[in-house]
């Protein structure tokens, strides 16, 4: 069984009969988001950091989990909806007026199985992903310069970390290419409603255009075909496609270097047409269609990819009906990419979740600039338009 079947299969421990949500303008009941606040009143409704580590044991096991051990999953999961909620307003109060992109995301359960899996120490009440905030700047600069205001700013919520820097992948690109930064705060309000979700975790990712386009262009490779280079999964070359991709796109745009930085610019474009010339990453990204979808509603939406590529957006009047429609469509489609964003505008959401719209545009242009830029005249295909397939 290959991987993503047996996640599949895993991820039928949290089938259920309860609900159906066909319609791409689902209206469901809250039951489930109403009880879990309910609870909350008294008790972390998840119960124990204990009992949550045991139920990440045995999912990393591939062991069938107990109705206790399923709820006590679900319900800290879906605490993170809370948590991003009461966010919402502080980074949204911030970016008035500036041209950042910001999107929120609560993090799939078949990627929280995944996860488990590939990191054998992880810790289910540790893992500080669940509740995802993404910004998107033009630049470096305005990047750098909103999260030294960020830094400065008078909020409760406090970083996991001394080091802000700790997970600066800008500076210290991860192997894979990637570039961007992570912050992770610490959950803390003194509200009676909320103080019981304190010390949950929620993740800052900042990016530029160019890195989230490369983001982007992985995100989607990983998704169409049996390649997962963000994992280190798959063919090599793929993986070594977007290492070198990474670094022309930081070189050109950003003037930094990457994971290849060794490399001169001749034999950096050199290699990236080499290993391209192979699997020909370029041509399917440029004969790939996006999905052209739109919607009124921008803050409380659930994507829906199919494996056949089929886009279906579900919309919700509240975060409780959204939250528990995201719980609902997981499980009753386990194949499918399905994820609850959260934005001011619908742009904003096509803008951070480009991938579930199969938009490579711009990874495309940086990269044919790029090679433009660094690669002699005497290897170009072309005057005015770098072909590299």
């Amino acid at each position: 069984m290959d991987f993503a079947r047996k996640m599949e299969a895993y991820a039928s421990n949290f089938s259920t009969t309860r609900g159906n949500v066909s319609s791409t303008r689902s209206v469901l009941t809250p039951s489930h988001f109403e009880n879990l606040m309910a609870m909350a009143t008294e008790a972390p409704p998840w119960g124990t950091k204990g009992l949550l580590n045991r139920t990440g044991d045995k999912i990393r096991r591939g062991e069938d989990l107990t109705r206790d051990e399923v709820e006590s999953f679900e319900n800290w999961r879906g605490a993170h909806s809370y948590v991003l909620n009461t966010f919402k307003p502080l980074l949204w109060s911030r970016v008035r007026g500036k041209n950042i992109v910001v999107a929120q995301r609560l993090k799939r359960r078949l990627t929280i199985i995944d996860k488990l899996t590939r990191e054998p120490r992880m810790e289910l009440a540790r893992m500080d992903d669940i509740a995802g905030c993404r910004l998107i700047f033009e630049n470096l600069d305005n990047l750098e310069e909103f999260r030294a205001k960020f830094h400065t700013s008078r909020f409760n919520h406090r970083l996991r970390h001394e080091d802000p820097n700790k997970y600066n992948y800008i500076e210290c690109p991860k192997p894979s290419g990637y570039r961007g930064v992570h912050e992770i705060y610490l959950y803390n309000v003194n509200s009676d409603k909320g103080k019981i979700f304190n010390g949950l975790y929620v993740e800052m990712q900042f990016r530029t255009l160019c890195q989230h386009a490369w983001a982007t262009a992985v995100e989607v490779v990983s998704r169409i075909t049996e390649n997962q280079p963000k994992f280190d999964r798959g063919d090599d070359r793929h993986r070594e496609f977007f290492r070198l991709a990474s670094e022309i796109i930081a070189r050109s745009v950003e003037s930094k270097t990457g994971c290849k930085a060794s490399l001169s610019n001749e034999e950096l474009c050199g290699q990236f047409r080499e290993v391209d010339s192979e699997i020909n990453v370029i041509r399917f990204l440029r004969n790939l269609p996006t999905i052209e979808r739109a919607s009124r509603v921008k803050n409380n939406i659930v994507l829906q990819l199919s494996m056949t590529g089929v886009l279906t957006i579900h919309e919700f009047r509240d975060i409780e009906r959204a939250t528990e429609g995201y719980f609902i469509l997981e499980k009753d489609n386990p194949s499918d990419d399905i994820v609850f964003v959260r934005a001011k505008t619908f742009d904003a959401i096509r803008s951070a979740y480009r991938n579930y719209f199969q938009n490579t545009s711009e990874f495309l242009t940086y990269i044919e600039d790029g090679l433009v830029q660094f690669m002699p005249i005497r290897l170009r295909q072309t005057p005015t338009r770098c072909r590299v397939d």
